[in-house]
């Protein structure tokens, strides 16, 4: 058979040239030529020029990186030095022969040919993270976006009737108060009718006798939609934004209107006005509609798990509050913390409850009956919701999660001291905790202190490491595919625990390292990019692959509910297209890849 014969009939078992009709498959295999590589030959090294494709007949081949780390080891129909063409860079990689490889070799004019006049190629080859939909919804925009800059704003001993004639010659609903360029609070025309006009206050007296002082607040960066469900949950229609410190712009419920229709926020309201656990189920039953819905509108994964989060908070603060209309108020101040995916804001389709209780130093062993039946009312309320109770036991209710500020700090310095197996698991659980209902103050200093001192700590941070390491991503010997063997998944690929999870854990220790504030997997490797833990290159690859990842799972989930099914985590590889295939197979050698730098030290951190 001639050689070109040959090339061709190889050509249309490799995707996506297999998508090439007849006639332009043969024209592909007459320009690419065909080269030996012996075990141990260089194809090309960091730093060299890159002028064609090269995919792999036969034999195997290594791609390292500049430290060495080996990111890949393919076999045959497996592709490489797309990196380099498509950034239009010198080689960021090194690709050895480790067996005695037989190669095509595609000149770089002829892929980009390939990319410009084949959609079918120029979607496979774009590994970019999915753009962000053009259109401006409520579960796109940030509040920059939206939010009326330079608000009004006069100092605080300004006269209350000075800052009123100004609201009215304005035409606006509020006035921000500020002193010495720092935001100090908000006063709204309700607040001058039921404090001026109703009680009688003296419109000559100073502003700052009305006004809300640290009202709840935003960063630019919020969501509009974190404005949306503030305003519905609180019942308040004006919410400053702030940066640093300072007022650098307010919205308002005319804003919002000016925007688009409520969609989560409908849920959000719902579950802020029940009055049983019985009624807010009826609301969060709808979670997984809201799911699709935002799935099918092309909404990022991190703002879909966001807004799917927000409805779980406002339910646990929403039961903190009928417990307390039970039992009373609490004896001493309480805060209470999710960790787990609520921690993290990443809530999907499926999610358990995973949460603690922090408790005023001043607690007395009399007071504790209140707190265990506060903490038994919540997560009963939140297991009747869908919320189903933690099987690790990962809850208030449980005594040793029920503590004062003081245990939670020796639990922390014992974890970091003493890094045993039953330590780094529960330090990696409780470096995702977030302030959810209660006295925040109690949490004010403890996130920082515990990141300060796991830090500074070699043993705590290569037991964080090791730990890490434990989810791999699902990878056979040459980086294939490789499906769960056994049991009800069997064939399945697990995207929680061998997809999301690996990148949540590895996230986790780049807080660790760089004592960085975040919580969100997302927004801790953006973090960790900007300090310096995390270089540029792999954070960038990390990040895509995060993305890729994270919104299959979502698709997945979205999928089910729309058959009629419960939404879970397990994806039968043959229900993807070869481009899915190849794109998520890609992701998770990105993973792998960053797990070996992580575990050896090279590379991916700094």
């Amino acid at each position: 058979m001639p050689l070109t014969d040959k090339l061709t009939q190889f050509l249309a078992s490799v995707h996506p040239y297999d998508t090439l009709a007849e006639a332009d498959l043969a024209a592909l295999a007459t320009v690419c030529t065909v080269t030996q590589a012996p075990a141990g030959h260089t194809i090309y090294a960091v730093g060299d020029q890159i002028d064609a494709l090269y995919i792999l007949v036969s034999g195997e081949v290594e791609i390292t990186d500049a430290t060495g780390v080996q990111l890949s080891l393919l076999g045959p129909r497996n592709s490489f030095g797309e990196r380099a063409l498509l950034r239009g860079d010198d080689a960021s990689r090194t690709a050895v022969a480790l067996a005695d490889a037989t190669l095509i070799v595609m000149p770089a004019a002829t892929l980009f040919a390939l990319i410009d006049t084949h959609p079918s190629v120029a979607t496979f080859f774009d590994r970019r993270r999915p753009p962000k939909p053009n259109r401006k919804d409520l579960g796109t925009m940030v509040v920059a976006d939206l939010m009326t800059r330079d608000p009004v704003a006069c100092a605080s001993d300004a006269a209350i009737r000075t800052a009123a004639a100004e609201m009215h010659t304005r035409r606006i609903s509020s006035i921000c108060i500020e002193d010495n360029g720092q935001f100090e609070g908000i006063v709204t025309l309700r607040d001058l009718n039921g404090r001026v006009i109703v009680d009688g206050l003296d419109a000559s007296g100073p502003i700052a006798s009305i006004m809300t002082r640290a009202p709840l607040t935003l960063g630019p960066k919020a969501l509009v939609t974190d404005v949306l469900h503030l305003m519905v949950e609180r019942g308040i229609g004006h919410v400053p934004i702030v940066e640093g410190g300072r007022l650098v712009g307010i919205v308002t419920q005319t804003d919002l209107t000016r925007a688009q229709a409520m969609t989560s926020a409908d849920l959000v309201g719902r579950v802020a006005k029940a009055a049983t656990p019985e009624e807010m189920a009826r609301a969060t039953r709808e979670i997984p509609q809201l799911l699709v819905q935002l799935i099918n509108g092309g909404s990022r994964h991190e703002v879909v798990t966001r807004l799917i989060t927000d409805i779980a908070d406002t339910a646990t603060r929403r039961l903190l509050a009928l417990a307390e209309a039970e039992l009373g108020a609490p004896p001493v101040p309480y805060l209470w913390l999710a960790c787990g995916s609520q921690g993290r804001q990443e809530q999907t389709g499926v999610s358990d409850q995973d949460n603690c209780l922090i408790l005023s130093d001043d607690v007395s062993q009399s007071d504790m009956p209140y707190f265990e039946a506060l903490a038994k009312s919540v997560s009963d309320g939140l297991d009747t919701i869908g919320y189903v109770y933690c099987p690790g036991d990962m809850m208030a209710t449980n005594p040793r999660w029920c503590q004062p500020v003081s245990t939670w700090r020796s639990y922390f310095r014992n974890w970091i001291a003493k890094p045993d197996n039953e330590a780094q698991m529960l330090a990696s659980v409780m470096f995702d905790l977030r302030p959810i209902g209660g006295d925040t103050s109690l949490f004010d200093g403890l996130q920082q202190e515990t990141l300060e001192a796991a830090s500074a700590n070699s043993i705590f941070t290569a037991h964080m490491v090791s730990n890490s390491l434990k989810h791999q991503p699902p990878l056979g010997l040459l980086r294939g595919l490789a499906t769960i063997r056994s049991g009800d998944h069997r064939n399945q690929l697990d995207l929680k625990h061998n997809g999301v999870v690996p990148i949540t854990d590895l996230a986790r220790v780049y807080a660790q390292r760089g004592r960085l504030a975040a919580v969100n997997t997302r927004a801790r490797l953006e973090a960790a990019i900007e300090a310096g833990v995390l270089s540029t290159s792999g954070g960038a690859d990390l990040l895509d692959a995060y993305d890729l990842i994270a919104t299959a799972r979502l698709v997945h989930q979205a999928t089910l509910v729309k058959g009629g099914k419960s939404p879970d985590n397990y994806l039968d590889p043959a229900a993807l297209s070869d481009f899915e295939r190849s794109h998520l197979r890609d992701a998770f050698v990105v993973v792998k890849t960053m797990q070996s730098a992580a575990g050896s030290g090279k590379g991916a951190l700094s």
